[in-house]
């Protein structure tokens, strides 16, 4: 059988590690061809690397999501090099040490609602012209469960995160008949290298994590993936505008 992107093109920012790489070796494993996107190259590397020794069809472009030009050289080289973008998964994002909302340094804050936010709208800001031009396409953004609910400590992820829903949701209206669907995963606590920083920083400990879980144990990126994966596809064709809890029931406490 096809896979769910089978001759499809998808574009993953962040994909040198955690949920991005793991989507978008699913997005291969789906048929699709993989343009990885990432600000550390070696990682960005190691993800094509694994997708085409897997038989897939992938390549790498280094851009940092936060600037401009980089992004639409991003866009640019994926239509150039593959014909068009029928699926973007824009995941890119940075957590930051947790302090109170009167404590948190202004570089900081400003950092994460560039990367987290801003980074997200310049991405659809040049994917959608593009799937204007070719009649169509799917984008998936990642929020996350601190776009949904407080979590104290973490003023400028959630407000970054909640901004991204916003931003999802006003998008997924204005093309909605465009033959454009954007919507967005709301992660929970994912095992991946931000989470692992966390533990190795105190921020919080894996069991404290763990016992606010009901579910019982942490996330795994590909779990997310599956997400991404069925809201990139046409099997998901009837939903737009849709924020995707993937926590385990965090958010339903």
């Amino acid at each position: 059988m096809p896979g769910l992107m089978q001759g499809k093109v998808a574009l993953v920012t962040g994909s040198g590690s955690g949920i991005g790489r793991a989507t978008a070796i699913r997005l291969a494993k789906e048929g699709a061809t993989v343009v990885v996107a990432d600000c550390v190259p070696e990682g960005g590397e190691r993800t094509v690397k694994t997708i085409k020794e897997a038989g897939g069809e992938a390549s790498f472009i280094a851009a940092d999501v936060s600037i401009a030009k980089q992004v639409e050289k991003m866009v640019a080289h994926t239509v150039e090099r593959y014909g068009r973008l029928d699926g973007a998964f824009n995941n890119a994002g940075i957590e930051a040490q947790a302090a109170n909302t009167a404590d948190f340094p202004e570089e900081d804050f400003d950092r994460i609602i560039a990367i987290n936010l801003k980074g997200v709208w310049l991405c659809m800001k040049y994917e959608i012209a593009q799937m204007l031009k070719q009649g169509g396409g799917s984008i998936v953004n990642t929020a996350s469960i601190g776009g949904l609910v407080g979590i104290e400590g973490l003023s400028a992820y959630n407000a970054s995160k909640a901004g991204v829903v916003q931003l999802t949701r006003t998008a997924a209206l204005e093309f909605a008949t465009r033959n454009i669907r954007i919507n967005c995963v709301c992660p929970g606590v994912i095992r991946t290298p931000m989470l692992e920083r966390m533990f190795d920083n105190r921020s919080v400990t894996e069991e404290q994590i763990t016992a606010g879980e009901p579910i019982g144990r942490l996330g795994k990126p590909e779990e997310v993936a599956d997400g991404v994966a069925w809201l990139l596809s046409e099997s998901s064709s009837f939903v737009t505008g849709h924020p995707l809890t993937i926590d385990g029931g965090w958010v339903a406490r």
